[in-house]
């Protein structure tokens, strides 16, 4: 038996889900699944109808891996060296598995899931191909043109072995085998490695395998399935791709075109055919044949490679298990295939990618399948932007030609704004979907904020007003303020503005300092962001001490040292790290002001500077000093330039 099982039961949810679909339209199809497998390499694939469960041979890793429907690992069954070829038993009972290094047949209990019997096959043997019937298990073994037929007798006390079994035929290497309880007494063999591509077809009944009838296909048989039927077998070749050949005399009874070298074919119970391909020419590899050969297939592509006869249906017909080899991965993944009879539909949207609010725009695209389909065919359209995140449904539209489809619209909203088109599928077609996006522009914000460019003292109170012209519903502005040096950003005041549009506050302003106005937007109205610079001067005093008495000179009050008393000036900036002030020193000479001397001078932690001049010898000498912050000389440029008020002085005797 090859890899089905199909109770009553499960027979008759088939009959009642075939009619449900034929009578109404198909809802959305679940989705298609692709798991990663802990197999590194498949000899063969079972499917479990009764247990539910998958049973892969991983032949490099000597194991039998087990897994659910849904490609969950559950249990793996070791110490099977080089195990090949798997097939269960009529009642899913028993799964029996081909150890090619260790000559030997052996029966895996699938409630157990443990090895239970062994039927050793005879030293060199090398048995790696199976098929389990009613009352034996057939098995070809041996290798290069030295391989022959075998079989194990289940129906005495002792199993007994049987080899040299073959007639009818020359087989390169161990045949592929197969039975069905639906062909009883019947096995069917078949040698893909040669080109000749031999297919024998057994009577069983006495015992002894002898020749029904026998043909040679031109290809390589890579694969053989006996149709549910009973009366027919479909066959996988490299030359006339997937043929159904009769049971009793091989000869063609249909033929099911596929694109290329077919490499797989798996029969469902309820009669579907699917073949798997080399897909050369990137038409797709996977071809579901649900009504006959009469109709065109529904095609689907893999975009990796197909393990070798090993995709299978599921017991109800309604999925397709086909473990793949992704490109550049070296272990195998499990795609299932939910809807395989149903056509694949692809829809195209195209929408402009940039478009104005509150405009018309034009959606566009098209559809297609492998099973084309009519003028008229429906397509429900949905909406989805910031006002409508869960979609908002736009109606039903028709395809022209049956392809193409064109509507109007007008996004109302701002951002991203999805279009999509859904087809929703039918007794034949799946359902497919396709999406376009556009960016609407919003409508334009008014932001302004005031104080740009001034300059003030340190101190000083400022005082930020932003106003906010019309938006739709957001009335929200935020104002930050960003000083200059390493004072972090920092949230002024977040608010909604007033009747007028405009939100204030006030701040004392210590440096030069960014300060922005910010509106987020909302669904029409667009963000804006306006910024303003105050420039901020540093603070400074400047004093003069140790003098005696205060002498008018002119109009100009003069602080009067003796000239044995150095004159002391007391700076202070605000700090800032590394921080410098300047002092200038001039002279009264020759009816003028001239400049003595200037030196930038460190500041304290505290932002303090202690300058002291010495008096002697300068009698009558009328002088004048004055501290100063520089931006950019005076070791940073957190503030703004400052210079302080002359302080005049002169000595006396």
């Amino acid at each position: 038996m090859r890899k089905r099982t199909l109770s009553a039961a499960t027979s008759f949810a088939v009959l009642v889900s075939s009619a449900a679909l034929v009578a109404g339209t198909a809802a959305p199809a679940a989705a298609d699944s692709v798991v990663p497998l802990t197999v590194s390499t498949i000899g063969d694939m079972v499917v479990d109808g009764v247990h539910q469960r998958l049973y892969f041979s991983d032949t490099y890793n000597n194991r039998v891996v087990v897994t659910d429907f849904a490609g969950k690992v559950v249990t793996n069954i070791a110490d099977l060296p080089y195990v090949r070829d798997l097939d269960l038993s009529a009642d899913s009972g028993t799964l029996y598995a081909a150890l090619e290094n260790a000559d030997k047949i052996v029966a895996i209990d699938t409630v157990r899931l443990a090895v239970t019997t062994e039927y050793p096959t005879g030293e060199g043997t090398k048995p790696s191909t199976v098929a389990a019937a009613a009352d034996r298990i057939w098995f070809g073994y041996g290798e290069n043109w030295d391989a022959e037929l075998g079989s194990v007798d289940l129906t005495t006390a002792t199993p007994s072995v049987s080899l040299a079994l073959t007639t009818g035929a020359d087989w390169s290497h161990p045949p592929t085998l197969r039975t069905d309880p639906a062909a009883p007494d019947t096995l069917v063999a078949a040698d893909g490695t040669i080109s000749s591509g031999p297919i024998v077809v057994y009577d069983t009944g006495s015992g002894t395998p002898v020749v029904r009838a026998s043909t040679r296909r031109d290809g390589f048989v890579k694969d053989i399935e006996i149709a549910p039927d009973g009366k027919s077998v479909v066959a996988a070749d490299r030359v006339t791709s997937l043929t159904r050949l009769s049971l009793t005399d091989l000869s063609e009874q249909e033929h099911f075109p596929v694109s290329w070298n077919a490499e797989q074919v798996a029969v469902a119970p309820d009669g579907t055919v699917a073949g798997g391909t080399w897909d050369r020419d990137d038409v797709g590899d996977l071809f579901v044949f649900a009504g006959g050969s009469a109709t065109p297939p529904s095609v689907r592509d893999t975009q990796a490679w197909l393990a070798y006869g090993r995709m299978e249906w599921a017991p109800d017909s309604t999925r397709l298990f086909v473990p793949v080899q992704e490109p550049g991965q070296s272990a195998y993944t499990l795609r299932t295939y939910t809807s395989p009879k149903l056509h694949t539909v692809s829809v195209t949207v195209k929408a402009p990618a940039t478009a104005p609010i509150n405009k018309p725009l034009t959606v566009s695209g098209s559809i297609a399948s492998t099973l084309p389909l009519p003028t008229g065919t429906p397509l429900t359209v949905t909406r989805f932007d910031a006002e409508n995140p869960a979609g908002k449904a736009l109606g039903t539209r028709t395809t022209s030609n049956g392809t193409f489809f064109s509507f109007p619209d007008t996004p109302a909203a701002a951002g991203k704004v999805s279009y999509r088109v859904a087809y929703r599928g039918d007794a034949r077609h799946a359902y497919s979907t396709g999406t376009a996006v556009v960016q609407v522009a919003p409508f334009p914000t008014y932001l302004t904020l005031n104080q740009n460019r001034r300059t003030v003292d340190y101190r000083t109170a400022v005082t930020y007003t932003a106003s906010l012209g019309w938006t739709y519903r957001n009335r929200v502005v935020e104002i930050w303020a960003d000083p200059y040096g390493s004072e972090p950003k920092r949230l002024l005041k977040r608010g909604t503005v007033d009747s007028a549009g405009k939100l204030s506050v006030t701040m004392t302003m210590t440096r030069d300092t960014w300060v922005t106005a910010d509106f987020a937007g909302d669904t029409r109205s667009g963000r804006a962001h306006v910024g303003s610079t105050v420039y901020t001067r540093a603070g400074l005093t400047t004093a003069l001490s140790r003098h005696y008495k205060w002498s008018k000179i002119g109009t100009i009050w003069y602080q009067t040292y003796h000239q044995t008393t150095d004159p002391l000036v007391t700076a202070w900036n605000n700090p800032y790290p590394g921080r410098k002030t300047r002092y200038q020193v001039q002279v009264w000479y020759d009816g003028a002001w001239r400049t003595g001397g200037e030196e930038y001078v460190p500041l304290s932690s505290g932002g303090m500077a202690y300058i002291a001049f010495d008096g002697d010898g300068a009698a009558g000498v009328r002088a004048r000093v004055r501290t100063s912050y520089v931006d950019g000389t005076s070791g940073d440029t957190v503030n703004t330039t400052v210079h302080g008020a002359w302080k005049y002085f002169t000595f006396t005797r």
